[in-house]
């Protein structure tokens, strides 16, 4: 796990520059490679072979293919298995089993990785680049083109380094406001593009290329629905099984939910007692019990386990303290309270072990949002005849909605029901940004071209966690997690985002995920049964959220404050986000989405831009 940069021409000192802005994300070695054509960098996180052999950028014994990478290749064991009579391996790494993989099978190798990564490997041969990302988008990988420079990176202030203009997308800012998050391939930077996920780039002679070598194809039910929880069983523990390939420390990150306790419970059946566990909790001066339920959760949940466990408490002046940090690490605004926490329990959890196991991805591949549920029931009625019970079921589902709209919800498909669901409302929107520049068309036309003109399943809700793995879960959440575990040299997998699990998910009925009690995951939950603990097992869904509504009224008012007296009114509407800002405070309005996100894209724009 580390960082890696690079670009299309020689140049030492600028790869070198490169390297340094990202050493939080290796600090144990650095590297450089140069060459007529290329300069590739590297800062090296040392997980598996921690010797010199194993240290990058790596050029095989013939000297054409050298290597920069970012991640771990849970299966490279068995890929070394096939490559062993062809090569005489001079390391223990998965690097140089990428390496040969490539140098043996051509960019067809990928198919074969199980793993999270992003590297570029340089053919002096052919004098060609090749970057790929990982299947979900697990680790980052950002890239600049003009046409004639071509530079990459892990981070987007490595790129930066560059004499690039820092100019702002007009699009990602508008779906910024409204997601909450730039999806890719944009970010917040014109002309800087993340790599998609499952996707490979190829530049030669000045042409870029770009190919999707993974996607669910696979929609098609199981029709048996033992042989479903069979292959779930089976597969969330070998995944664990193989991400637990470490030669430093292993830990987990433990949120009290069924997800990351799950994932402690087979880590004990094959480790024994005594792993690792860290958690979260918050001071805050109302509903304590509330924002804390699940750090008491996850308490009782290693003492189950018999865990070596480690908590962390975390304050409004905490995130006042650490609010441009984060920015600056986060590369661009991402609007979530919780970052901060996760920030400050990676460093916590960086004093002990190298890598830690999370439960990322259990709520988006089996159904576990309401919104799951409340598309499910949508499905359900437009199946339905509309001569048989159509009116009956609207006004059922409207008690369940308690929404006033739900005749509207109701008759919504494609990219209009998505929205219904994830986009922020649009009159509140409109109250923060300069009507001038707000685009409310921006998110439809987006999302329709990327995901909604051909849906390859009639199981919408099925998509729509489809949909959310690949976008919301690898620009959002995924991202969160890699910034603020790496900013401190921290390691973080996700055995439930292992594409097998994925593409198995994907091929059982949303009837099995949501059952009639209004709870998502309950062929997940089946599967897991065995690992949780009876106060688990049986604890309702309430969701891991920070007190960041009850933080603006105090600890952040002030600075909350200023922060939107600064704004540029040729961006927003000043006047209205200020009165949105002041009747959050006074408790006559919620207003926690659209104030962060305006507190975060600020404090991201004065780091970076003004």
């Amino acid at each position: 796990m580390c960082g890696i940069n690079g670009f299309n021409w020689q140049d030492e000192n600028l790869i070198k520059r490169m390297n340094t802005k990202i050493v939080h994300r290796g600090p144990d070695g650095e590297g450089v490679f140069l060459a007529p054509e290329i300069s590739l960098g590297h800062r090296r996180l040392a997980i598996i072979d921690l010797s010199p052999r194993a240290s990058q950028p790596m050029t095989d014994y013939g000297g054409r293919f050298t290597i920069v990478y970012n991640g771990e290749i849970y299966n490279f064991k068995e890929i070394k298995g096939e490559l062993s009579n062809e090569f005489n391996f001079k390391s223990d790494s998965d690097t140089e089993v990428l390496l040969c993989a490539y140098k043996k099978w051509g960019k067809e190798f990928l198919s074969r990785l199980n793993g999270i990564f992003a590297f570029a490997i340089w053919d002096n041969e052919k004098k060609e680049l090749f970057l790929a990302r990982d299947r979900i988008g697990v680790k980052p990988l950002y890239y600049f083109y003009d046409g004639k420079k071509f530079i990459f990176s892990s981070e987007i202030k490595a790129i930066l380094e560059h004499n690039i203009p820092r100019e702002l997308d007009m699009d990602a800012f508008n779906l910024y406001f409204r997601v909450l998050y730039v999806p890719g391939p944009l970010t917040m930077f014109k002309n800087i593009k993340k790599l998609l996920p499952g996707r490979c780039l190829t530049l030669k002679d000045g042409r870029l290329d770009s190919s999707q070598y993974w996607e669910i194809k696979d929609w098609t039910d199981f029709s048996s629905y033992g042989e479903a929880l069979e292959k779930i069983k089976f597969l969330i523990e070998d995944s664990i099984r193989g991400q637990l390939i470490s030669d430093r420390p292993v830990g987990v990150f433990l949120s009290g939910g069924m997800d990351s306790t799950a994932i402690l419970g087979i880590v004990n059946k094959i480790k024994g007692k005594g792993i690792k566990t860290y958690s979260v909790g918050f001071n805050v001066k109302e509903d304590g019990e509330k924002f804390n339920a699940d750090l008491n959760l996850a308490r009782k949940t290693a003492q189950y386990y018999g865990a070596d466990h480690h908590e962390l408490t975390t304050s409004g002046a905490d995130i006042l303290k650490y609010f441009d940090t984060v920015a600056y690490h986060m590369d661009e605004p991402v609007s979530n309270a919780v970052q901060i926490a996760t920030y400050l329990l990676a460093q916590e959890a960086k004093k002990d072990v190298a890598v830690v196991l999370g439960g990322d991805g259990g709520d988006e591949i089996f159904g576990g949002y309401p919104r799951y549920y409340f598309n499910y029931l949508i499905d359900i009625y437009q199946k339905m005849p509309k001569a048989l019970g159509r009116a009956y079921f609207s006004q059922l589902a409207g008690l369940i909605f308690k929404n006033k709209g739900v005749a509207k919800k109701l008759e919504l498909a494609g990219v209009s029901r998505w929205m219904e669901f994830m986009i922020q409302k649009e009159a509140s929107v409109k109250n923060i940004i300069n009507t001038e520049i707000g685009d409310n068309l921006a998110n439809k036309n987006f999302y329709e071209k990327r995901f909604f003109k051909n849906i390859p399943t009639n199981d919408f809700t099925k998509y729509f966690m489809a949909v959310d793995t690949v976008n919301w879960m690898t620009d959002e959440s995924l991202l969160r997690t890699d910034k603020m575990t790496m900013a401190h040299g921290l390691e973080e997998r996700v055995p439930i985002l292992d594409h097998r699990l994925v593409e198995a998910a994907m091929k059982i009925p949303t009837r099995w995920k949501i059952n009639n009690a209004k709870q998502g995951k309950a062929i997940w939950r089946k599967a897991i049964l065995e690992y949780l603990p009876p106060f688990v097992a049986n604890h309702p869904k309430h969701g891991f959220f920070s007190p960041g509504a009850k933080w603006l009224r105090y600890e952040l008012k002030d600075f909350a404050t200023e922060t939107f007296n600064s704004l540029d009114p040729a961006l927003f509407n000043v006047d209205g986000a200020k009165k949105m800002l002041y009747n959050h405070i006074e408790k006559r309005n919620y207003n926690l989405n659209l104030i962060w996100s305006v507190l975060t894209w600020q404090v991201w724009y004065n780091r970076f831009i003004k």
